[in-house]
């Protein structure tokens, strides 16, 4: 039983990068934007705050550092593509390569560096509880922000004025227009929350999860938390669940060659690919569905006065 304990508080901790990630994500889309540089920004971010808590060794330093690189990159893309009216789709591609190259050549000299020694999150009394303690009261912090943030932005979108705001920006812009709301500011401020949750999601990675930095470690997770807004219908607690459900699926893997299970290992790391795609694949089958769940006005420029 232990060994099922470990793998539900696996998928948890790898379900935390996508779902925070993703998280970001749906704020940009709900605005309207798409922002497909996910993958670059998690990358700068991943060092930023990898190389911070090297000097500093202070890991809250290292999340601020992922969180205003991931924010930095997103304002860029924000000034391209909301002031400038540059194709979000190609502007998105180009950010994330240009992380790539550049995460790479900013970490040539923390390849060999090694974080200070982490501190033990256990939950007095909880975690000694067989099967649940070490299953969900062992977490880093950032595990239980991922449920936080999920329902505070619940809350935000559905249950505030400025979420309804939001919301109406990324389904009709020019209405919102021409209501007077200011409708370029509103998407770039969702473009910097969403690259600062995806900063924060690198930084996490790097300085929690690994923790290491190596050239191209986020390994395709910005894009599977692309994925992860379509496949929740741009609704955040389907994208929580999405979350773990892609993480618990990278971890099975782990989890069967552990026990023995003769199965090819490049079959098992393929396992958290293949599932998103299969899983867009069963959704598209119905086009309606996604179409009343998406914003209306996603991936659309936006013209004042037009």
């Amino acid at each position: 039983m232990d060994s099922y304990a470990l793998l539900l508080g696996s998928t948890l901790s790898a379900g935390t990068v996508l779902a925070i990630a993703a998280l970001g994500l749906l704020i940009n889309e709900k605005a309207g934007i798409v922002n497909l540089g996910a993958e670059g920004m998690m990358l700068c971010a991943a060092i930023a705050g990898f190389a911070t808590v090297v000097i500093t060794h202070n890991p809250w330093l290292g999340f601020l550092a992922g969180m205003a690189a991931g924010a930095l990159l997103a304002a860029f893309f924000g000034v391209l593509v909301i002031w400038l009216n540059t194709n979000q789709y190609a502007t998105g591609l180009a950010l994330s390569l240009f992380g790539v190259g550049f995460s790479a050549f900013a970490g040539i000299n923390f390849v060999q560096a090694k974080l200070p020694e982490s501190v033990s999150y256990a939950v007095p009394v909880l975690s000694d509880i067989p099967l649940v303690g070490p299953a969900l009261f062992r977490h880093h912090p950032m595990v239980y922000f991922a449920v936080v943030l999920t329902v505070g932005l619940i809350w935000f979108l559905y249950r505030t004025r400025a979420g309804l705001v939001l919301r109406s920006v990324g389904e009709s812009p020019e209405s919102a227009h021409a209501l007077g709301y200011p409708v370029r500011r509103i998407r770039f401020m969702a473009v910097i929350a969403g690259g600062a949750l995806c900063g924060l999601a690198g930084a996490y990675l790097s300085t929690v999860y690994t923790p290491l930095w190596v050239e191209g470690m986020v390994a395709g997770r910005g894009w599977i938390a692309l994925a992860l807004t379509t496949f929740a219908t741009w609704r955040p607690i389907r994208v929580l669940l999405g979350a773990y459900l892609f993480g618990g699926v990278s971890m099975l893997g782990f989890h069967l060659q552990s026990s023995g299970v003769d199965v090819p290992p490049q079959f098992l790391s393929m396992l958290q690919y293949i599932a998103p795609i299969v899983v867009l694949a069963l959704i598209s089958r119905n086009p309606a569905f996604i179409r009343i769940n998406m914003p209306a006005s996603i991936g659309k420029p936006f013209y004042p006065g037009s």
